[in-house]
C-alpha cells in the first residue's frame, strides 16, 4: 500500500473492513443459460467456428489424453530407436537373464513402488489445470510444450555448450527469435541492430541480467578512454575517434567530461568496437585486452570509482522501478552492487500503473544532483493485478526529452507475465456466437495497453516467460535483447567450452557465455520451440488463446457487478474507490442506476467497443 498515494488508501482500509462482513458468502450459482443470452444481447454476431484452441491442451478432464499419450509413446519409442541404432554391434550390459535375477526384481518392486508413492503425493498439488482455480499465474501446459521438454528431456541436452546439445541449442536460438519477433524487435532490417535473445530459468534471471547488461554499458565507454590516453596502448592510435552525443552533437571521445560519457547512446556505446575495427583496423581480441584492466566488471564499484570517479561531482547511480516492482529487480541491484536502496520506486498512479509525471520529477531530480540513471523499468503485467505501466511514456520521455539533453539511460520491460499478449498486436475482435457449442470469442486489447505493446520494439531489452501466459513447463523464462552487441558486456567464456578457435560465426549459438546460469536444460528450449511451432506467437495462435481470457475477464467484471443486485442473497461486491468518482460516474445516485445504465450502454456493443469502454 505503501506505494499508492491520496485518499484512496483510507478508503480502501474501510472498505476491507467492509469486505469482513461478507467473509460467509454463499456460493454463486451457474446460469449458463441466462448468461449466454445476456452475452449475445451485450455483443451480438456470429462466432469462430474454427475449433483448434481444443486440441492444444490436455484439457481440465484430461479429453486429449489418448492424444497425448500417443505423443509420449512416439518421443519414447523414437528415443529407444536412437539408443538401439547407436553402435547396434556393441552388445547389450543389461541382457534378458539378468532381469530374472531376485536383486534386479527387487530392485524393479522398489521403483515401482516409491513411484506409486509419489503419485500418491502428487495428488496433493494444486489443481492448476483445472478453470476453477485462478489462485495463482500458473494453469494447463500445451500439448506441444510437455511433449517437446518429455522429448527433450530424454536426451538431457546442456545447452550451455553447443557441443553438449548440438540441437537443442540450435531450437533455444530459435525459440528465442519467435519471442524478439514477437515483441517487435527487427531481423535482417538495414539499419536496425540484431536482436538476440536466450532462454532462462525464469523471469528473476532475466531481469537481473538485464540490469547486468545496462550497468556495464553504462560504464564501459569510461574503461575505453583510459587505454586511449594512453600512449603505450594500442588503442592509443583511435585517440582522435568522435563520437555522437544522444542529442546528434559530436565530440572526442578521449577528452569527453566524464558525465557526457556517462550518457552516451546505447547504440553508440555498442558501435565502439567494430568502429576501432573498421577506422583503425584494431582487432576486437586487442580492444578487450587493452580495456579490461579498467572495466567495472573485473574492478568493482569501488576501485572503478577510485580510478575514474574520485575528483568528480558524479553520485550514486540509480535505477527506476514502479511501485509494483517484481522482488528480482532490488534483488538484482543488490547483487550488481548498485544496491537495493538505489532502486528507486515510482509510486503507481490510481490505475496501479508507474506515475509517468512523478518519474520525470525523479529523472530531472537526479540530473540536478549529477547522479546517473541506469535503467528505467517498466512492468507490462505486473504480478498482482496485471497492470501495465505506460512504457510509451517513458520511451518517449527518453528518446524527445532527455535525448536532447544529451542524457542516456536504458529501458527495460518486465513483460515476464504480460510478454505473449504482443502476440495479440493485430487481434481483431471475434463475436460471441448463439450456439452453446461455439468456441469462446475473442477480444482485442484496450487501445491504451495496445500502444504500450506496440512500442516494445524501442525497448533495449525485454523480459518474457514462456512458462507464464506462453502455458510451457517450468523452467522456461527468456531475455530478448534489441541489440544482439549488449550481450557482449555480459559475456565470460569457460576454459572447457567450445568457444576458442574455429568456433568463429557460432557466436548466437554459445549459449553459455552470455547469461547468468551455467547449465541449461535443451528440455526446456524443445518444449519452447514445438509449441511455437503448433502455436504461433501471433494472432492466429497465441493471440486467439489470450483473446479469449481478455474476453472472459471482462465477463467476469460485468458477472461481478451484477451480485449487488439482491441484496437477500447475503452476498456482495464492494467495489474499491481509489478516489472519488470523477466525470460520467459521479452523476449517478446509486450504484444500481450506474448499473441500469451501464447495461443499456453495453446492448449491442462490439467487442472492441466494450473493451475500449
Amino acid at each position: 500500500m505503501e506505494n499508492y498515494k491520496g485518499s484512496g488508501l483510507n478508503k480502501l482500509r474501510n472498505v476491507v473492513g467492509k469486505l469482513t462482513i461478507f467473509r460467509k458468502i454463499r456460493k454463486i450459482q451457474e446460469r449458463v443459460k441466462p448468461i449466454r443470452q445476456r452475452l449475445e444481447e451485450m455483443l451480438g454476431g456470429e462466432g469462430e467456428t474454427k475449433r483448434n484452441v481444443e486440441s492444444w491442451f490436455l484439457g481440465p478432464k484430461g479429453e486429449n489424453a489418448a492424444l497425448f499419450q500417443e505423443l509420449i509413446t512416439q518421443a519414447l519409442s523414437d528415443h529407444i530407436d536412437w539408443r538401439n541404432n547407436f553402435h547396434p554391434e556393441d552388445p547389450s550390459p543389461i541382457p534378458d537373464e539378468v532381469k530374472d535375477d531376485p536383486g534386479y526384481i527387487e530392485a524393479v518392486e522398489l521403483l515401482r513402488t516409491e513411484l506409486n508413492e509419489l503419485l500418491k503425493e502428487l495428488r496433493n498439488s494444486g489443481p492448476f489445470f483445472s478453470m476453477r482455480y485462478q489462485g495463482h499465474m500458473l494453469w494447463d501446459q500445451t500439448l506441444a510444450g510437455m511433449a517437446g521438454y518429455f522429448a527433450g528431456m530424454l536426451y538431457n541436452q546442456n545447452n550451455t555448450a553447443i557441443e553438449a546439445a548440438p540441437f537443442t541449442t540450435v531450437l533455444e536460438v530459435e525459440a528465442a527469435k519467435d519471442i524478439c519477433e514477437m515483441v517487435g524487435y527487427q531481423y535482417d532490417t538495414e539499419g536496425i541492430p540484431e536482436p538476440w535473445g536466450h532462454l532462462t530459468c525464469g523471469g528473476s534471471t532475466a531481469n537481473i541480467e538485464a540490469l547486468w547488461a545496462a550497468r556495464n554499458l553504462k560504464y564501459y565507454p569510461l574503461s575505453l578512454q583510459k587505454p586511449l590516453n594512453d600512449s603505450n596502448s594500442p588503442l592509443y592510435a583511435a585517440r582522435d575517434m568522435m563520437v555522437k552525443l544522444p542529442s546528434g552533437d559530436e565530440a572526442k571521445l578521449a577528452t569527453l567530461d566524464p558525465w557526457s560519457t556517462l550518457n552516451l547512446g546505447i547504440d553508440e556505446v555498442l558501435a565502439l568496437s567494430e568502429r576501432l575495427l573498421n577506422e583503425y583496423q584494431i582487432q576486437p581480441d586487442t580492444v578487450t585486452e587493452a580495456i579490461s584492466p579498467y572495466t567495472l566488471q573485473n574492478l568493482g564499484f569501488v576501485d572503478f570509482t577510485n580510478i575514474f570517479l574520485q575528483d568528480t561531482d558524479i553520485q550514486t547511480p540509480v535505477i527506476f522501478v514502479p511501485g509494483s516492482k517484481h522482488y528480482s529487480l532490488p534483488k538484482g541491484a543488490a547483487i550488481l552492487g548498485v544496491g537495493a536502496n538505489q532502486m528507486r520506486s515510482i509510486p503507481l498512479d490510481i490505475h496501479g500503473r508507474m506515475n509517468s509525471t512523478i518519474l520525470e520529477e525523479q529523472i530531472d531530480k537526479c540530473l540536478s544532483e549529477n547522479r546517473p540513471v541506469i535503467a528505467v523499468v517498466a512492468v507490462l503485467g505486473t504480478t498482482e493485478e496485471g497492470n501495465v505501466d505506460p512504457i510509451k511514456t517513458v520511451l518517449d520521455l527518453r528518446d524527445n526529452k532527455y535525448h536532447l539533453q544529451n542524457i542516456e539511460f536504458a529501458v527495460h520491460a518486465d513483460a515476464a507475465w504480460g510478454g505473449y499478449f504482443a502476440a495479440m498486436l493485430e487481434t481483431k475482435a471475434v463475436p460471441v456466437s448463439t450456439e452453446a457449442d461455439e468456441p469462446v470469442p475473442v477480444l482485442p486489447m484496450s487501445d491504451y495497453v495496445y500502444a504500450q505493446y506496440d512500442n516494445l520494439y524501442r525497448t533495449d531489452t525485454v523480459t518474457v516467460d514462456p512458462h507464464k501466459t506462453g502455458y510451457m513447463p517450468y523452467p522456461a523464462g527468456a531475455l530478448c535483447y534489441r541489440n544482439m552487441l549488449m550481450r557482449s558486456l555480459i559475456a565470460f567464456e569457460a576454459p572447457y567450452t567450445n568457444t576458442g578457435e574455429g568456433s568463429e560465426g557460432q557466436d548466437e549459438y554459445l549459449l553459455g557465455t552470455y547469461g547468468i546460469e551455467g547449465s541449461k536444460p535443451g528440455a526446456a528450449a524443445a518444449g519452447v520451440y514445438l509449441s511455437h511451432k503448433v502455436i504461433p506467437p501471433e494472432p492466429s495462435g497465441y493471440g486467439k488463446i489470450l483473446g479469449r481470457t481478455l474476453y472472459n475477464c471482462k465477463m467476469f467484471h460485468w458477472k461481478l457487478l451484477e451480485l449487488n443486485e439482491d441484496p437477500g442473497k447475503g452476498y456482495g461486491v464492494f467495489p474499491v474507490p481509489i478516489e472519488d468518482p470523477e466525470g460520467p460516474i459521479s452523476n449517478y445516485a446509486s450504484e444500481k442506476e450506474f448499473r441500469d445504465k451501464l447495461r443499456s450502454l453495453l446492448a449491442g456493443k462490439r467487442p472492441k467497443e466494450i473493451l475500449n469502454g
